[in-house]
């Protein structure tokens, strides 16, 4: 656990950091353009890379020292942000700029996430994963709740530039830490062979895939997080017109931070409890339960009931998130956990861009007109949810909430993804050398 907590800190320094020059790059593109659609663009930027690229890293962070990968997706995502603080010294900044630097460094974050989840395996006792997946989604809180708040200070004081820099030094932290700690690393080779002696390269690509998908429970698991992250990304899309169709961007503002408050409370609530012993519960129910949330964010156009939908939804994602690595961290063997947890990642996130492309055009030619003045179900369900602006993307909210609970609920009632902690054997560290054998 102590070089699990060095380990982490730095990462979430570094996470802290991004956080940052996020922040203030979508203020520069928005403020240089005036379109939302360019800076919608950044998170397209930082997506795609991690959903096309997963499949090839996995195998790289199989085959090689995870705390060597680490380090080289640190100083690679660097040199991108430094990259953009040179382009703003010399004045020559522009907005593709800032597109090609996210996208390398989302390239590299493509490594990053598989193998610090994987390392964590190797470091934390089984019995604190939860915990340790608590922190790391604690990382993420603080990040998206103190980040925006501390940019846009920064960015009055200190300029773009002086942002970034702090990002890089961020960074050269998490690098640092690094160097420090000793890792542990697998005995045996990380690679299975075959009979000629080398598995070709296609095959190593696809293991992922091919191990997920023998195991059934595991399979399930996964595509029930694709459809979620779905639902999420529609959320992402969606949240800030619905907010701005009845009150002012004041009151947004108070909202996405009480968002950011239910998923920093998660979080510390994940790291000290550590979810409960049935994982899968963990994800099955709270689900359930975000998905209540969901609707009523939507019903009604108010301030409060938005609020404590927002506040809620974000409390259960540090369980869900938690609950459901741990399973993935006790069920994959260790020396296949790169190449499995990013073809995990790949497909969990896929579904995300086709949410932000579907978002725009699913509310203003479908939900918006059904619940306008005349509109098919303003009689109706009108009566519920109001009508007017604004009401056809709440009437979406209840829809996408109904269907997190029926997701919810299928699971439940899918024996190989209920009962996934008892069909498949946790795994044994018996090929794992100690920290000590390794520099």
């Amino acid at each position: 656990m102590p070089t699990f907590l060095l380990l982490w800190f730095g990462q979430a320094i570094s996470l802290f950091g991004s956080g940052l020059t996020s922040f203030a790059l979508g203020v520069w593109v928005f403020e240089r353009t005036g379109s939302a659609t360019y800076v919608a663009l950044i998170g397209l930027c930082a997506v795609l890379p991690r959903v096309l690229l997963s499949p090839l890293v996995g195998t790289f962070i199989d085959r090689w020292n995870r705390r060597t990968v680490m380090i080289l997706s640190d100083a690679g995502a660097g040199c991108s942000t430094l990259f953009i603080a040179s382009m703003v010294a010399t004045g020559r900044i522009e907005v593709w700029h800032i597109y090609l630097a996210v996208a390398v460094s989302a390239a590299f974050g493509a490594v990053q996430w598989p193998a610090y989840t994987a390392t964590t395996t190797l470091l934390v006792p089984p019995e604190h994963l939860g915990r340790a997946n608590g922190m790391m989604q604690l990382g993420q809180a603080v990040s998206d709740v103190l980040a925006p708040a501390l940019a846009g200070v920064l960015v009055q004081g200190i300029a773009l530039q002086g942002v970034i820099l702090i990002d890089v030094t961020t960074f050269v932290v998490a690098v640092f830490t690094l160097l420090l700690v000793r890792l542990p690393r697998l005995s045996a080779p990380a690679v299975t062979q075959n009979a000629e002696g080398k598995e070709r390269f296609w095959r190593q690509v696809t293991y992922g895939w091919t191990y997920i998908n023998a195991r059934p429970g595991l399979r399930g698991l996964l595509f029930f997080s694709m459809v979620v992250n779905f639902l999420w990304g529609m959320v992402g899309a969606l949240i800030t017109p619905l907010i701005l169709s009845f009150t002012t961007s004041t009151n947004l503002g108070l909202i996405i931070s009480i968002a950011g408050g239910g998923m920093l409370l998660g979080s510390l609530a994940m790291s000290t409890w550590g979810g409960p012993r049935r994982r899968i519960q963990g994800v099955l129910r709270f689900e359930f339960l975000s998905g209540l949330c969901f609707i009523l964010i939507g019903l009604r156009p108010a301030f409060w009931p938005i609020a404590l939908g927002v506040f809620g939804a974000h409390c259960t994602i540090a369980v869900i998130f938690g609950s459901n690595q741990v399973i993935w961290q006790r069920k994959v063997a260790p020396e296949v956990q790169g190449r499995v947890f990013a073809t995990q990642q790949m497909v969990a996130k896929a579904a995300t861009p086709l949410a932000y492309l579907l978002a725009g055009p699913l509310v203003e030619w479908v939900f918006e007109p059904l619940l306008a003045a005349g509109g098919a179900l303003a009689p109706s369900i009108g009566a519920f949810v109001g009508i007017g602006p604004g009401r056809g993307i709440g009437l979406l909210f209840v829809v996408m909430g109904m269907v997190k609970m029926g997701v919810a609920l299928a699971g439940s009632l899918n024996p190989r993804v209920r009962l996934v902690e008892d069909e498949l054997p946790d795994i044994t560290l018996h090929s794992i050398q100690p920290a000590e054998a390794l520099a």
